[in-house]
């Protein structure tokens, strides 16, 4: 019996990576005494990543809107909450003059692309969905018309 089956084997690979990822980053914070921007960097692309997962699976809450409106709804609600974050670590460290330039480029690009993909294979899987069900559908009226 497979404990880990094929369709498994890259999230399990990709939950393995992120936490011995976070568990080095916090061991290398312990050890050493402090607590430097690339392990923040690291953390925050992971809690980015995170919230961004969250917010595209609950499109399903705004299903009754035009995809391209609820596309851009999640869009601007995480760009918001990116340039927000942005905003707070300046409060907390010098930031430099491009930062929020910087900030928007580094996550509206990787979150057009994951976003297209992930909406691509919504809209593969409601299509294969539904021709499933037509095909049940006539299969029922199929063995309704012969049982008459």
């Amino acid at each position: 019996m497979k404990i880990i089956k094929k369709g498994e084997f890259i999230p399990t690979v990709c939950m393995i990576y992120t936490i011995l990822s976070v568990a080095k980053i916090v061991l290398e914070a312990m050890t050493q005494g402090n607590f430097g921007g690339y392990q923040a960097n690291l953390l925050e692309m992971l809690f980015l990543a995170f919230l961004a997962t969250f917010v595209l699976s609950q499109h399903y809450r705004l299903e009754y809107l035009p995809l391209a409106i609820v596309a851009l709804v999640q869009y601007i609600v995480l760009t918001a909450v990116v340039m927000l974050l942005t905003w707070i670590s300046g409060r907390f460290t010098q930031l430099h003059e491009n930062a929020y330039h910087d900030m928007f480029w580094s996550f509206t690009i990787p979150y057009v692309v994951f976003a297209a993909v992930y909406y691509a294979a919504l809209y593969i899987e409601v299509r294969r969905a539904n021709y499933l069900l037509k095909q049940f559908k006539e299969e029922q009226n199929n063995a309704d018309t012969k049982s008459n």
